[in-house]
């Protein structure tokens, strides 16, 4: 019996890895060259000096020069920004002032239904939110005659919400609540308890989901080609329909320049999600 008693906790230690099984590393492997085997090939195809997607001929920056000379990208690039950073920097307010109201109070009726809704777009899929902004807001067009922008700050920022709303969460749920309790202890105010200890410490989590929001909106494809109206397409809209067209690297270039800046500011979002205080 004691030897059985002794022996349990070897068994436990060792656990259970998924690397031990069979063909796992095959496995993993192959799935890591299906993801990223086509992005390297286009990659390394927007330094092609031809005008060939599949025949390499030779090193050149030429797409690249041509991509940043082309007014139609720079307009389209622009409004991406534009449209990306009204929208990221709304929704994570609207994230923000969410997270603090599902997690500095008391449990309350319903709780669980705000967590849904908040959590929709995410759950939804993205042609549906789509095709509903496009009914709604072609009745609002034809109702206003006002065709500006608006709807596509509109439809980002609902869309972008419960992207800013989950790390903004997920740091309030981890946040040390006694250094509030104790800074409304030695009388501060509600204000200014958010201000001095709530706020600095949840600040990792808001810039982490402006980051995401931002990305989410600068990539989106499907809800901009909804809702967009004439002379309002952004960089991803304006390579769909460069697509439909002539196909040349300066897509790949385009495409490029946009991975890097994606991969940038997800990479400093999991730096900050990672960040302890």
């Amino acid at each position: 019996m004691a030897e059985s008693t002794q022996a349990a906790p070897k068994s436990k230690a060792r656990g259970y890895s998924v690397r031990t099984l069979p063909g796992f590393a095959i496995v993993a492997l192959f799935t890591f060259v299906v993801l990223y085997a086509p992005i390297m090939i286009l990659v390394v195809f927007s330094f092609n000096a031809g005008t060939s997607l599949a025949i390499w001929e030779g090193f050149s920056l030429r797409w690249y020069q041509q991509a940043i000379a082309n007014e139609q990208v720079q307009d389209a690039a622009l409004r991406s920004l534009y449209l990306a950073t009204a929208a990221a920097s709304i929704g994570t307010i609207a994230a923000t002032m969410a997270a603090l109201a599902t997690t500095r109070v008391r449990r309350f009726p319903g709780r669980t239904m705000i967590y849904a809704l908040l959590n929709q777009p995410l759950m939804v899929p993205e042609i549906v939110t789509a095709v509903a902004l496009l009914i709604v807001f072609a009745a609002v067009k034809v109702w206003t005659g006002h065709t500006s922008m608006i709807y596509l700050i509109v439809a980002h920022t609902a869309f972008c919400v419960p992207f800013a709303y989950l790390p903004i969460r997920a740091r309030l749920e981890t946040m040390d609540t006694s250094l509030e309790a104790a800074a409304a202890d030695l009388y501060a105010s509600r204000w200014q308890v958010f201000r001095r200890v709530t706020l600095p410490l949840m600040w990792p989590g808001i810039v982490a989901g402006l980051m995401l929001a931002f990305v989410i909106s600068l990539d989106d494809v499907v809800i901009t080609e909804f809702v967009k109206s004439a002379g309002q397409d952004t960089l991803p809209t304006y390579m769909l329909g460069q697509l439909r067209r002539v196909v040349t690297p300066e897509i790949n270039a385009i495409s490029t320049a946009i991975l890097v800046a994606g991969a940038i500011l997800v990479s400093l979002f999991f730096l900050l999600t990672m960040r302890k205080r």
